[in-house]
């Protein structure tokens, strides 16, 4: 069992550094989990797909695909990995306070 500290909270994360308990989310866990990510700064955009991949997840319990992703959020796979380095299953979801995606990492 591992834990992140953000803010004076503790949060469990699994291996992989993903949170255990998404309802523990907050703004300030993204950017904890952004700088890990190699996201120096949250932009718009980047919040555009964040809050995408998380109303997709309380929605139908799962991460989109990402071909999903790229077609809701008008953007192409190349723009996704400029917003999110380490990729959208790895760094957006993980950012997002999703679990991780199976066959994911």
């Amino acid at each position: 069992m591992a834990f992140i500290e953000v803010k004076g909270q503790q949060i469990e994360v699994d291996e992989d550094g993903f949170i255990e308990d998404p309802a523990l989310w907050s703004e300030d866990i993204a950017a904890y989990f952004a700088k890990e990510e190699d996201v120096e700064e949250l932009t718009e955009k980047h919040w555009q797909i964040i809050n995408y991949l998380k109303a997709y997840y309380k929605e139908f319990g799962i991460a989109p695909m990402v071909r999903k992703v790229l077609k809701d959020n008008s953007i192409n796979m190349q723009e996704l990995y400029v917003l999110f380095p380490t990729g959208p299953a790895k760094g957006a979801c993980k950012i997002a306070g999703l679990p991780k995606p199976t066959g994911c990492v």
